[in-house]
Order: C-alpha cells, then sequence, then structure tokens
C-alpha cells in the first residue's frame, strides 16, 4: 500500500508548523520509525520556510486576481499572501517529498545529488550533477537551509519549475515500526 497527500499553503509563518504536524501525524499513524520521521519532519520544516520567504514577490499576481503578494507575516487583511504547495509520497520504503512555490525559482548551478554520497556523481563522471547548496559563512545567521536538507535526506533536487517557480524535493528511506500499518497492508 502506499498513500500520497498534497496541501496548498499561504505564504505565512504559521504554514510551516503546520506541514510539520501534518507530516508527523501522516508517519506516525503508518508506523515510520520516529528518527526518519523527525529527519524528513525538519527538512520540510526548512523547504517550507524557504518558500514562505522567497516563494513570491510583491509583482506576482496572488489569489483571485488581486494585485499582488504581500510577504510573509506582514500582510494587510484582505490581501493575497501567495501560496506554495507540499506533496508526500510514503511508499513501502520510502518518503517523497516535494515543496514547490511560484518565487524566482533557484539559480541553474542547483542540481540533483545523492546527499549520502555528495561525491558520487563526480565519481561516475556524470557533468549534468555536480553542484550541491552552497554552504553559508560560519557567522552567517540563515542560508542553511538547503544545506541541512542535503545532510537529513538520501536524495535531494532543487530545480525550477516551467515558468516561474522553485521546487524542492528530497526522499528517504524509511523504517517501519514493528507492526506499522503500510507495511501490514503490503
Amino acid at each position: 500500500m502506499s498513500m500520497w497527500w498534497s496541501l496548498h499553503l499561504r505564504r505565512e509563518a504559521a504554514s510551516v508548523p503546520l506541514a510539520r504536524r501534518f507530516l508527523l501525524g501522516t508517519m506516525e499513524t503508518a508506523g515510520v520509525d520516529p528518527d526518519i520521521s523527525y529527519d524528513l519532519s525538519v527538512a520540510l520544516s526548512e523547504a517550507c520556510a524557504n518558500a514562505v520567504e522567497h516563494g513570491g514577490d510583491l509583482g506576482d499576481a496572488g489569489e483571485a486576481g488581486e494585485a499582488g503578494l504581500v510577504p510573509a507575516g506582514g500582510g494587510r487583511p484582505g490581501r493575497a499572501c501567495g501560496q506554495y504547495r507540499v506533496t508526500a509520497y510514503l511508499d513501502g520504503e520510502k518518503c517523497r517529498i516535494e515543496v514547490a512555490d511560484s518565487g524566482p525559482g533557484f539559480p541553474s548551478r542547483r542540481t540533483l545529488r545523492t546527499a549520502a554520497h555528495p561525491s558520487a556523481a563526480h565519481a561516475a563522471g556524470d557533468p549534468a550533477h555536480p553542484r550541491t547548496a552552497v554552504h553559508p559563512p560560519a557567522t552567517a545567521e540563515s542560508g542553511r537551509g538547503l544545506c541541512l536538507i542535503e545532510e537529513l535526506a538520501d536524495h535531494v533536487h532543487f530545480g525550477n519549475r516551467p515558468g516561474h517557480g522553485a521546487v524542492v524535493s528530497f526522499d528517504k528511506v524509511l523504517k517501519w515500526r514493528e507492526g506499522a500499518l503500510l507495511m501490514v497492508s503490503c
């Protein structure tokens, strides 16, 4: 048995813990090992926080034809603040999570890589997959989210949606508690 869900969330700070709790509840109900659930929930929180912060700009068209997006947390009543989408797929062996926004997207240098083996693409001679997230200076107050996602997930892809927007997708091999719901159903 496998399952998936998708949330369309407003670009507001309150949406980040909502998405995280939804994922944790799903994984607990399904019987996923708590350590794996925690790693994925932290990675999801980082991806959602990036979508909230960078997922649009004031020049974009908002919901229902409104004039523009309002920055997260600073919106006026009645104004659109933009949206982003979180989709999670769980099956018997892995969980894949995708966070997509409508912001400016990533610079073209962000590509797919295997998080557990950052040099695997170079060793295989694959020039299409050579780069990872750029690590910020140790004194930086922000900018570690993408690197954290890479450390917590097994495979990570930073890409752009056709037209406009960024997509962060990552997956992790699942471990199950004994008698887990999805494993019993397989």
